[in-house]
C-alpha cells in the first residue's frame, strides 16, 4: 500500500534532498499519475501517494518531525481526497507549469494591480540640456490615501481574503476537448481579482485606497541629454489601487535649439561665412561655443567647405560627462551680391593678374564703376585693357 512506502522512496529523492529537488520529483509525479492523464489501473492511488509525500516532505517542521519519528511523527495522512492537500485544480496547474507549490499553504496572494505610468513634458533651454540642472516639476496624480494607508479599509478594520478565490483572484474552469483537459481563467467576479474584499470601505478614498492630489518632484537632469530623450524615475508615477505598487513617471525632455549651433549627439556645427578677403589673406575671427565666443584662425587661402574642429568644446557625453564631443566649424566664402565701384576695379585688376577670363559683355553700363568730375564715364581698368589689344 501508498502509506506503508517510505516519502522519499515515493518521490523517488534521497534523504538528503533540497527543496528544489523536491519540487521537482514532485512536478514529474504528478503529471505522470494524475488521473485526468493516467488513464491505468492505480494511476489514482499513485497520484495520492505522491501528493501525500510532497505535502510532508516540502514542509520543513513536518519533514523533520517525519525524519525523527517516521510516520508517527506526523500522524499519517492517508488522503481521501482524489487531490489530497490540493485547495483546486488551479494549486495543481501551477505545480505543473512553475507556479505556486502545491499542498504548503492552500492559495496563492494574487498580486494587487499596479498604478498607471505617467508622462511629463519638460522643456529645457539648450545650455540646461548640455550642462545638467535641477528642476521642479509639479502634477496632479493618484496618491496613496493617507487616512487607510492604501489598503481602502475603513481605520480599525482589513481586507479579507475572498472566500470564493480564496485570495488567488482567479476563476479557473476545466474543460474536455480532444486534444486533452482546458484549462480557462478568468477574473474572479466576486473580488473583482483582487483577492482581497473590503467590507468597511474608507470614507476618504471610497475604498480605492488612493485620492488625487498635486504632488512636487525635483528631477535631476544630467549633462547631456539630448531632446526626445526621456529620464524614468522608477515608483513615482499613480498609486495602485487598494495598496497596489506605483507606477513610473516618465520625464520627456524637449530641449530649445541654440540659435547658431547646430547639435548631432555629442558633436557641434556651426557654419560660418567669410569674405573673399577673409579666405584669400587669413584672418581671426570669433565662433560662439557653448563656454562662450572664441577665437578662430582662417589660414590664408581657406577653401569653401574647410572644417576647422575645435576638440572638446561640443556637448558633454551623457554617461561619461567628463569627455566632450568637438565643435566643427564648417567654413564658405560669401561672394558679394553687388559691388562699389572701386570693389569692381581691384576685382578687375585681380582678374587680370590671376590670368582670369572675364568675358563682359561689351556694352557694359559701368564697367569701370564711376565718372569723373566733369561727368563724363570713367575708363575703368576693363576698358584700359580691352582698347590696349584693340
Amino acid at each position: 500500500m501508498a502509506t506503508q512506502r517510505d516519502y522519499y522512496e515515493v518521490l523517488g529523492i534521497p534523504r538528503s534532498a533540497d527543496d528544489s529537488e523536491i519540487k521537482r520529483a514532485f512536478r514529474r509525479l504528478a503529471q505522470q499519475w494524475h488521473p485526468d492523464v493516467n488513464t491505468e489501473h492505480g494511476a489514482d492511488e499513485r497520484f495520492k501517494e505522491v501528493n501525500e509525500a510532497y505535502q510532508i516532505l516540502s514542509d520543513p517542521q513536518r519533514r523533520q518531525a517525519y525524519d525523527m519519528f517516521g510516520r508517527a511523527g506526523v500522524g499519517g495522512l492517508g488522503g481521501d481526497g482524489q487531490f489530497g492537500g490540493f485547495q483546486g485544480f488551479g494549486d495543481l496547474f501551477d505545480a505543473f507549469f512553475g507556479g505556486a507549490a502545491a499542498g504548503a499553504t492552500g492559495s496563492r496572494r494574487q498580486r494587487q494591480p499596479s498604478g498607471s505610468d505617467l508622462r511629463y513634458d519638460l522643456r529645457l533651454t539648450f545650455d540646461e540640456a548640455i550642462r545638467g540642472a535641477e528642476k521642479e516639476i509639479e502634477f496632479s496624480a493618484f496618491a496613496r490615501c493617507e487616512t487607510c494607508t492604501g489598503s481602502g479599509a475603513a481605520p480599525g478594520t482589513e481586507p479579507i481574503t475572498c472566500p470564493q478565490c480564496h485570495g488567488t483572484g482567479e476563476q479557473r474552469q476545466i474543460r474536455s476537448t480532444m486534444l486533452g483537459q482546458m484549462v480557462n481563467v478568468t477574473a474572479c467576479p466576486r473580488c473583482r481579482g483582487q483577492g482581497r474584499i473590503v467590507e468597511s470601505l474608507c470614507e476618504t478614498c471610497r475604498g480605492d485606497g488612493r485620492v488625487e492630489r498635486k504632488r512636487t518632484i525635483r528631477v535631476t537632469i544630467p549633462a547631456g541629454i539630448d531632446d526626445g530623450h526621456q529620464i524614468r524615475l522608477s515608483g513615482e508615477g499613480e498609486a495602485g489601487p487598494r495598496g497596489g505598487p506605483p507606477g513610473n513617471l516618465y520625464v520627456v525632455v524637449h530641449a530649445t535649439p541654440h540659435p547658431e549651433l547646430r547639435r548631432e549627439d555629442t558633436e557641434l556645427y556651426y557654419e560660418l561665412m567669410v569674405s573673399i578677403a577673409q579666405a584669400s589673406l587669413g584672418a581671426r575671427v570669433m565662433v560662439p561655443t557653448p563656454d562662450g565666443a572664441e577665437p578662430v584662425e582662417i589660414k590664408p587661402g581657406t577653401q569653401p567647405g574647410t572644417e576647422i574642429r575645435l576638440r572638446g568644446r561640443g556637448v558633454p557625453h551623457l554617461r561619461r560627462t567628463s569627455i566632450r564631443g568637438d565643435l566643427h566649424v564648417l567654413v564658405d566664402v560669401k561672394v558679394p551680391s553687388r559691388l562699389s565701384a572701386r570693389q569692381r576695379e581691384l576685382l578687375e585688376e585681380f582678374a587680370v593678374e590671376s590670368g582670369d577670363q572675364l568675358d563682359l559683355p561689351a556694352e557694359d553700363p559701368d564697367p569701370g564703376g564711376g565718372t569723373n568730375r566733369r561727368g563724363r564715364r570713367q575708363k575703368g581698368l576693363f576698358d584700359k585693357v580691352k582698347d590696349a589689344i584693340s
